[in-house]
């Protein structure tokens, strides 16, 4: 197991715009706030997601797209540096009008209505690939 302390330096609250990307919204926070690394838990509704499911065997992720409006139940992710850029790493629980719920990583969706809490960190969190899973995940150096 790898890991390390972190110690919260700022924490926000925001209110994402409708029709941007949820995503987007996200990192656009953290960018605009020079967040490289934090946690954040969000909640709200899109008008359509794209969600990636990962295959471990092959190693790669399987998108599916909903053109459909979707509460966003529960959304939980990160914030690190991938690639030199802000990537907020992101998953959510999204439910149809029904109750029924479809969940995993969340790559795209429309915003209708959303709001986050994001807790920055002092220590940074860096993103590489790891051989093992085919992921960029957080790897000490």
């Amino acid at each position: 197991m790898e890991y390390q302390e972190v110690e919260a330096t700022r924490e926000f609250l925001a209110r994402l715009e409708t029709g941007q990307d949820w995503r987007d919204e996200i990192e656009s926070l953290a960018r605009a706030e020079e967040v490289e690394a934090g946690w954040f838990n969000a909640m709200g509704a899109v008008q359509d997601a794209e969600i990636w499911f990962y295959d471990q065997d092959k190693e790669e992720y399987q998108s599916v797209s909903f053109d459909e409006p979707l509460e966003v139940a529960a959304c939980v992710g990160n914030i690190a540096k991938l690639d030199g850029d802000v990537f907020a790493h992101t998953h959510a629980v999204l439910s149809r009008r029904d109750g029924e719920t479809l969940a995993g990583h969340l790559e795209g969706g429309t915003v209708f209505a959303g709001e986050v809490h994001l807790r920055a960190f002092e220590e940074p969190l860096v993103r590489n690939f790891d051989e093992t899973t085919g992921l960029d995940l957080w790897l000490n150096e």
